[in-house]
C-alpha cells in the first residue's frame, strides 16, 4: 500500500441557529449580563451591534433568538464602528456568562473532550465552517476556547 488510509477525525457539529442545542446561541437559555437579562446569547450578541440603548433595548425584548437577529441586521440603524474588532469578543462573553450561568451547558461542553467543534452552517463563512468545510468556523473555535477556559477553571478548584 502506498499511501496511509487518512484517519477519520472526530468533530462535534453544531448549528449555532438551532434552539434545541444548549450550545448554540440561539439556545433559550437566559442568563444576566451588564444589569440585564438576556433570552439568548442571540439577543445579546445582535443587540450590543448598537450604539443606540432604546435599539437595543428592543432588540432584547425580541419575542425570539431569530426575531433578535432580524433585528439586528437593520439597515436603519448604524452599527457601532468597532463591531468587526468586537464582535467575537462579545459572542464568546455572552457564550461563556450562559455557561457560567448553567452548569449543564458547562458540562456538555466539557464532555466534548478535545474534539473539535464545528458550526455547519452552510452559508456563514465568518463563524460557520460553510458548506465545504473552508470557513472560518469563529463559533467552533469560540466554543472550544471556551471549554479549555471551564476546564482550567476545574483543575483550579
Amino acid at each position: 500500500m502506498f499511501f496511509k488510509p487518512k484517519e477519520e477525525k472526530k468533530l462535534l457539529t453544531v448549528n449555532r441557529s438551532d434552539p434545541n442545542n444548549p450550545l448554540a446561541s440561539y439556545s433559550k437559555h437566559s442568563f444576566e449580563l451588564d444589569g440585564y437579562t438576556w433570552p439568548s446569547v442571540e439577543h445579546y450578541y445582535q443587540a450590543m451591534k448598537f450604539d443606540d440603548p432604546q435599539y437595543a433595548e428592543q432588540i432584547r425584548q425580541a419575542p425570539s433568538p431569530t426575531d433578535a437577529m432580524k433585528l439586528g441586521k437593520s439597515k436603519q440603524h448604524n452599527k457601532r464602528n468597532d463591531w468587526d474588532k468586537v464582535k467575537v469578543t462579545v459572542m464568546t462573553r455572552g457564550t461563556y456568562i450562559k455557561c457560567r450561568t448553567h452548569p449543564d451547558i458547562a458540562q456538555t461542553l466539557l464532555d466534548s473532550g478535545d474534539i473539535d467543534i464545528a458550526d455547519v452552517s452552510q452559508y456563514d463563512y465568518f463563524w460557520g465552517s460553510g458548506r465545504d468545510m473552508r470557513g472560518n468556523n469563529a463559533y467552533g473555535q469560540m466554543l472550544m476556547e471556551i471549554r479549555n477556559k471551564l476546564a482550567e477553571e476545574l483543575q483550579q478548584k
